[in-house]
């Protein structure tokens, strides 16, 4: 069999390791690097071009993604084997490189076909949700959804998108002075609040901690013809219960049926930003393609959050870099601490990330991985930073802490206010996320060719040289564009995104 000519890519010339952009033989040599492989190397994989002592910073990004744990040759296989994480110091220089961003004027902007809601708020799906204050009326909460779905009813309200059951496994046996307490209720006002929606349904049994008397009056929630609320003690007990939630699910489908799209700025959008099942391109083409997109998206007045605390760790300090002020970048780093804390007390490390998959991928440490994911946020100033599915009041560049978990981490962003999320992926994640809508981009044109029925677009182009980043990212900017208009991405063609919500859950379950 012949061999293919290896094909490498150089991110930075003072870069010690190259990535191979194929499978690359023993003893071949790297064209314009004077080395040879001296073992196979996968594509996505990093090869040394110079020797690497034990203990020396092995260098990618011009950014140090590890340390060598033994003497490493030029042309050897840069990974678990030779390759660990440690830490080291970062000038976070705060708002050192923060620009003023060219926002596009009003009259230049780019619309999409968007639901208006009496708020003011912009959503790009009109779904009904169900929440639950516990998981004890998650049954209740599913059943009501089920039977909706397939009653037939929503053939004469073609303008609902479905009836979701948002459920969960937790809201008892918790302190209701804890964080993890906090998380939950915020991420379910969140949604009781959320653009995607135009009515919800809160369902509760009577006797959990978190209480949806005591919650509503929190967070100022008043039931009306578009929320209602439910306990299930109150209300006769579980078939009493359904059949209560399907009529007043059904009074609600007339008002929400006769909500229109209509031509709103580009500005009402919110993105999601992540990755799942990331390899060794995620960095090289998606990642930064996804920046290219946010950063057209902000001069349009767009917002972007950012999240997966611990997979920007290593890499913080280019964001603090573009901080729109001190206190921003202070923010991002209390949250670092907070982790670092959280790990630590829970005898946990911070390079537990990557997975096993992010490995057979290429990527060795958390360091690389996370400089990787950074891309996303593109280059435009780090303009809020935010607690996990705490309401993002600033527009542009945003951060929210989360877990790496996606689907924990999505619905906090989801929760902030993300009425998009824009998701790529190396190994290929299956992934959707009601009531927003899931774009997929690939990393890599030997995934995209297996699994393209679940990608939405195929970012290795850019690995292939068939398309620049910036070629890419406008493309992306148009897709969420069209998506958010009402195009089907594919994770809702095959109707991903009733299983994904996942508040995060932190502290003691007594």
């Amino acid at each position: 069999m012949t061999q293919k000519t290896p094909r490498t890519i150089r991110l930075d010339a003072a870069d010690n390791v190259i990535v191979a952009l194929n499978d690359i033989a023993r003893e071949t040599e790297i064209p314009g690097e004077n080395v040879s492989a001296i073992t196979a190397i996968p594509s996505g994989h990093k090869i040394a071009t110079a020797a690497i002592a034990k203990g020396q910073a092995v260098r990618k990004f011009n950014q140090t993604i590890g340390f060598a744990t033994t003497d490493i040759a030029p042309g050897d296989h840069v990974h678990t084997q030779n390759c660990a994480f440690g830490d080291f110091e970062r000038d976070y220089a705060f708002g050192e490189e923060a620009t003023e961003t060219q926002f596009l004027p009003p009259s230049d902007s780019a619309t999409f076909q968007g639901y208006r809601r009496a708020n003011g708020d912009i959503g790009t799906r009109n779904y009904i949700g169900i929440l639950t204050s516990v998981n004890c009326s998650a049954t209740v909460a599913k059943h009501m959804a089920e039977r909706v779905n397939r009653s037939g009813m929503l053939d004469d309200y073609p303008g609902v998108d479905g009836i979701v059951a948002f459920v969960h496994g937790s809201g008892c046996c918790l302190d209701a002075n804890d964080e993890g307490f906090a998380n939950l209720q915020r991420t379910l006002w969140g949604y009781a609040r959320h653009a995607n929606f135009a009515g919800v349904l809160m369902v509760g049994l009577g006797c959990e901690v978190n209480q949806i008397p005591l919650f509503l009056e929190l967070y100022g929630l008043k039931q009306s013809d578009t929320f209602h609320a439910m306990v299930m003690q109150d209300t006769g007990g579980t078939r009493k219960t359904i059949e209560e939630g399907v009529k007043r699910i059904e009074a609600m489908l007339p008002a929400a049926n006769a909500c229109k799209r209509e031509p709103v700025p580009v500005g009402g959008l919110s993105v999601a930003l992540q990755c799942g099942g990331s390899d060794g391109y995620s960095g090289i083409t998606a990642n930064p393609a996804m920046g290219a997109a946010v950063d057209n998206l902000v001069r349009h007045g767009g917002t972007a959050i950012l999240a997966e605390t611990p997979e920007i760790y290593g890499a913080e300090h280019l964001l603090t870099r573009r901080a729109a002020s001190r206190e921003v970048g202070e923010k991002l780093i209390e949250r670092i601490r907070w982790w670092e804390d959280y790990t630590r007390r829970n005898n946990g490390v911070m390079d537990n990330n990557p997975t096993p998959g992010n490995k057979a991928g290429g990527l060795t440490t958390i360091l690389e991985k996370s400089l990787g994911a950074a891309a996303k946020g593109g280059t435009t100033n780090l303009t809020g930073v935010y607690k996990y599915a705490e309401p993002v009041t600033t527009t542009g560049f945003v951060f929210m802490d989360s877990p790496g978990y996606d689907p924990c981490s999505i619905t906090g962003q989801v929760a902030s206010g993300a009425n998009l999320v824009c998701f790529s992926t190396g190994r290929g994640s299956a992934f959707g996320f009601k009531p927003s809508p899931s774009i997929k981009l690939a990393t890599n044109t030997a995934m995209y060719n297996r699994l393209e029925e679940d990608m939405d677009i195929n970012c290795g182009a850019i690995a292939d040289g068939e398309k620049t980043v910036d070629d890419m990212g406008r493309e992306i900017f148009e897709y969420l564009i069209d998506v958010a208009s009402g195009k089907k991405s594919k994770s809702e063609e095959f109707d991903y995104g009733d299983n994904e919500f996942v508040p995060w859950h932190i502290g003691t379950v007594m």
